[in-house]
């Protein structure tokens, strides 16, 4: 939650300055994978149960998986998870691709069930979060500033500021800002992970 900084993006390498994580030695992208996704225990919140039936996501497959370490933005504008991940990181991706294409709304999420019509920064991580049942209540880009641990994580950090958060988990990146994207669209997006850092905190989740 906050208004939006608009900063120029110089060429990072992939997850390189931003917390994604890579395999060692890994050089080519991974292959999609056919083995059956792994599915959240009964009852365990996905943050994103009630877009079931959303538009954008009615007639594709919520829980992709591609084969390595690294995510991969589909042609869709969904993701895919990595298999190598932890199952919390495949969850946050999968829950992520329920919100994908709504509008940026000031406030977005912001509520006991993080829902919305749209989502602004804070509310779209804040609700990929919870889709990991890594968090239980929305916060603003303010409070992420003390939330989990200071640094960059393995598999997710979340960049913040009293004006804006987003998120890189698994070397791509879930932002409401256009930054250092070609497609200039706001809203909750999976988009190419340069953008400048300078001025954010880097926070993540515990052991991730």
């Amino acid at each position: 939650m906050g208004s939006l900084a608009t900063m120029a993006v110089p060429a990072l390498a992939d997850g390189s300055g931003a917390g994604g994580a890579a395999a060692p030695g890994s050089t080519t992208a991974p292959a999609q994978s056919t083995q059956p996704a792994p599915q959240p225990a009964q009852g365990d919140p996905s943050g994103g149960v009630e877009y079931g039936n959303d538009s954008q996501a009615a007639n594709t497959p919520q829980t992709p998986l591609v084969s390595g370490y690294t995510a991969k933005i589909l042609p869709s504008g969904l993701a895919a998870a990595p298999t190598a991940a932890p199952a919390s990181v495949q969850r946050a991706i999968w829950a992520a691709n329920r919100i994908i294409g709504r509008p940026y709304v000031y406030g977005g999420g912001h509520n006991a069930h993080f829902s919305g019509r749209g989502y602004d920064c804070s509310g779209t991580v804040s609700y990929a979060l919870h889709g990991a049942s890594l968090l239980g209540t929305p916060l603003d880009s303010s409070s992420f500033m003390h939330w989990g641990q200071a640094g960059r994580g393995t598999w997710m950090t979340i960049w913040t500021n009293p004006g804006h958060a987003f998120l890189i988990i698994a070397g791509i990146r879930l932002d409401t800002s256009s930054a250092g994207d070609p497609s200039g669209k706001r809203g909750p997006r999976w988009r190419p992970v340069a953008r400048v850092t300078r001025g954010f905190h880097a926070r993540h989740p515990v052991g991730l």
